[in-house]
């Protein structure tokens, strides 16, 4: 079996890439990891909290490790950052890292780049699938997830909060991807395949902050921010 890590945002592609990884039986997942703004306790970029996260790693099966970054980390502090775990992921016996990325080439690319640099493979399930097909699929399986953040140049307040369903990828404008694989939107899954049993939260309140656009080798090069709304989950 290939020993891996799962690259985990606690999302919707992450979950369903890790649904199929296992279903193949070819994996040994030895843990999730995700990084987490260590300054807020919270999932970088989605802002799910620390203690939701840990609790789908508890359900799941799989240890947790985490990347701890500060609240507006430069590309190298994020790099040094990451290698460093990497490095003792590896030491630690993994051979591959996974990925729930479809479609975006430069960020592939990126990636494969950096692991090399640790002598670490990289694996994408889900590569150039039709994401239709796949969201499609995330629900038919029975997950459920709930948009934790939305990009403001994409979609409209009221997409915060919702359920994912046939409704919200029905209700979609079609300049967006019905993954989200353009950083349109982000999730946070509480029940489906994967977990033991379902995660408890509430929704609490919907706030709204600017967020520099990253820049990573290549992908959004000129740095840029933008308005996002997050839903907070307790």
């Amino acid at each position: 079996m290939i020993t891996t890590y799962m690259n985990w945002s606690g999302g919707k592609d992450s979950s369903l890439c890790l649904y199929k990884a296992m279903q193949s039986r070819q994996y040994d997942f030895r843990y999730l990891l995700t990084s987490v703004n260590s300054t807020h306790d919270r999932i970088s970029m989605h802002g799910v909290r620390r203690s939701l996260l840990e609790k789908q790693a508890e359900s799941i099966g799989i240890p947790l490790q985490t990347i701890e970054l500060p609240e507006n980390p430069s590309m190298q502090s994020y790099e040094e950052t990451m290698m460093k775990k990497v490095l003792n992921l590896k030491e630690a016996g993994c051979t591959h890292a996974m990925f729930g990325d479809i479609f975006l080439e430069d960020l592939r690319v990126y990636r494969e780049q950096q692991l090399a640099k640790a002598g670490l493979s990289c694996i994408f399930p889900l590569w150039k699938q039709d994401t239709t097909v796949l969201l499609k699929e995330f629900i038919g399986l029975g997950f459920k997830a709930v948009i934790v953040c939305i990009n403001e140049q994409y979609l409209s307040k009221e997409f915060c909060g919702r359920i994912i369903d046939e409704g919200f990828l029905n209700d979609l404008p079609s300049n967006v991807d019905p993954c989200g694989e353009n950083g349109e939107f982000h999730s946070f899954v509480y029940d489906g395949p994967i977990f033991k049993k379902p995660i408890d939260f509430e929704k609490g309140e919907i706030v709204y902050r600017t967020y520099d656009a990253p820049s990573t080798a290549g992908v959004n090069e000129e740095k840029t921010s933008y308005g996002f709304y997050f839903c907070d989950l307790i």
